[in-house]
């Protein structure tokens, strides 16, 4: 297919006028949110934690608008158009785990009780300051690597649904539009503007995937869907540990660890809204109900690409896209798999429908991106800047060292959306670079509180390991050896990043034993305890 050709197909969509008239008063709201709460904040705990005043049901809703981000939704379609309904394991296991952490209250209630505003806190009461600065470094640069490809995938959602040019000007500039106004609402507003925005999302966004599904499935029919995957992709596309899914058993078990404990428990966006409950029993509630989201949230968007996939693989009406994302020669297809989704929406929703679905879209895009910059920025106030200072940081000067820090967050995010150019697919990058946090963070978090033997040298030394998971990246891996072409030219892991993740992961726990045990602190743990501040 030639490019006109190609900018043709693309272009087709029902985006109109009206759908670009209810998106921007949409964007006019959420940052007359940011405007209007910014008088209500005061100090740091108001500014990063909301006052710990925030109710169960609000909770699961904030938690669900954040969680459910447009990243989520694109990375989600793009697992499902290439994985078919194999891929629907990951969504089962992350409400099946989040369900468990609400009843049990393992990590996040035991957290919440010492009334920490960051994870890193939690490590200088029970390890010591050291450990806090390591950690902060640790989760900062995981956490800000990880939400490095947020603004560019969002924006080509916008680019796909719209039918703007998949090259040249378009994708850069939507992302320079977007992301000024995530930055101004919330640099502005902080977490109070953070939940504010993360409830209205909240309704747009369920109201939008009901609904977008709902006529996905008149256009193609239930029938069809579940025979061309079977037809297609065979039983690669129904079990995931069948051979070619892509998937198999280290990959399924990497997410137990990924989809389940960590995005519920681990994760400090999501740990964020644990910590800025009014109770113990709030956490509980909002873990309970909230595993229902944690479900919906991956398999509504693994659907949309399934759909996306029967579409243009097996529908006269996607005949045109066929040989973009399909070619008949099977050289590499002429387009991004990510931009499969959005432009089967863009051409399945009649207009003012398409408008509100786009508007819920970038209400996901703008919930997930306020919460992470204000996390990103106010662990490295909170955990390293602040303990490396002699002298005292007054609030007033924390919160505006992290409205500095979001802004160059910002920066950082723009550069490397335009700049990376990895072949993994986006939610195994995400896995991958959250990994150089989560895998060491995971041995701590669990061992300090749960072991009393835990010291700060096995604590520091399963941080350390952690950094591995760098390893898992495609080009890391490329540099080091472990990714390198065969004679046909394709690109062949010695180790996916699953293994690299897994590997890593009992490398932390194995790390965090073995110094705790022949580096005990000595302080008593029972002398220790006392410092940590707990709540009845």
């Amino acid at each position: 297919m030639n490019p006109e050709e190609a900018a043709a197909a693309l272009s087709r969509t029902n985006f109109g006028a009206l759908d670009a008239v209810i998106v921007c008063l949409y964007l006019l709201i959420s940052v007359a949110i940011g405007l209007v709460v910014k008088k209500y904040v005061s100090d740091m705990t108001t500014y990063i934690g909301a006052g710990r005043k925030v109710g169960a049901w609000l909770g699961v809703a904030t938690m669900t608008g954040t969680e459910m981000g447009l990243i989520t939704v694109m990375y989600s379609a793009q697992k499902g158009f290439t994985g078919g309904f194999a891929a629907f394991h990951i969504a089962l296991i992350a409400g099946a785990v989040t369900l468990l952490i609400g009843f049990s209250g393992f990590i996040v209630v035991p957290l919440r009780a010492l009334r920490v505003l960051t994870i890193p806190e939690f490590y200088e009461q029970r390890f010591g300051r050291k450990t806090r600065i390591l950690g902060g470094v640790m989760l900062a640069f995981g956490g800000i690597l990880n939400m490095g490809l947020f603004l560019k995938v969002g924006s080509m959602f916008i680019v796909g649904v719209t039918g703007l040019s998949s090259t040249g000007w378009a994708l850069p500039a939507v992302m320079v539009m977007l992301l000024t106004l995530v930055l101004i609402y919330t640099t502005l507003g902080g977490m109070i503007s953070v939940i504010l925005t993360d409830y209205i999302q909240f309704v747009v966004l369920a109201v939008g995937l009901l609904v977008a599904t709902f006529l996905a499935i008149g256009d193609l029919g239930w029938d069809r869907i579940f025979l061309s995957v079977a037809e297609l992709m065979g039983e690669s596309g129904m079990n995931p540990v069948a051979d070619g899914s892509g998937f198999g058993w280290s990959y399924v078990i990497w997410m137990m660890i990924t989809a389940g404990l960590v995005s519920c428990a681990i994760w400090p966006t999501a740990v964020a809204r644990a910590l800025a409950m009014e109770s113990a029993p709030a956490v509980r509630r909002q873990y309970m109900w909230s595993s229902i989201s944690f479900t919906v949230r991956f398999m509504i968007p693994y659907f949309w690409g399934i759909c996306a996939f029967v579409y243009i693989r097996d529908s006269a009406a996607g005949a045109d896209l066929k040989a973009l994302f399909f070619p008949a020669d099977g050289s590499e297809p002429g387009i991004d798999n990510l931009y499969a989704m959005p432009v089967y929406l863009g051409r399945l929703l009649p207009s003012l429908v398409l408008g509100i679905i786009s508007a819920a879209m970038i209400a996901a895009f703008m919930s997930t991106h306020d919460s992470y910059f204000l996390c990103w920025s106010s662990v490295i106030t909170q955990d390293i800047i602040a303990p490396l200072r002699r002298g005292a940081l007054s609030d007033a000067a924390r919160v505006r060292c992290t409205r500095i820090l979001i802004l160059l967050i910002g920066g950082y995010v723009l550069y490397w959306g335009l700049l990376y150019e990895g072949r993994d697919d986006i939610w195994d990058y995400m896995a991958v670079s959250g990994a150089i946090y989560f895998t060491g963070a995971m041995a701590v978090l669990i061992c300090g509180l749960y072991w009393q033997r835990a010291s700060s040298t096995g604590a520091v030394a399963a941080l350390l390991c952690g950094g591995a998971a760098v390893l898992g990246l495609g080009p890391v891996q490329q540099l080091v050896g472990l990714q390198y072409r065969n004679d046909a030219g394709e690109w062949v892991q010695r180790l996916t990043g699953a293994q690299v993740g897994l590997i890593t992961a009992a490398l932390s726990f194995i790390a965090m034993i073995l110094g705790s045990l022949l580096f005990p602190d000595r302080r008593p743990r029972d002398s220790k305890s006392k410092t940590m501040k707990t709540e009845s």
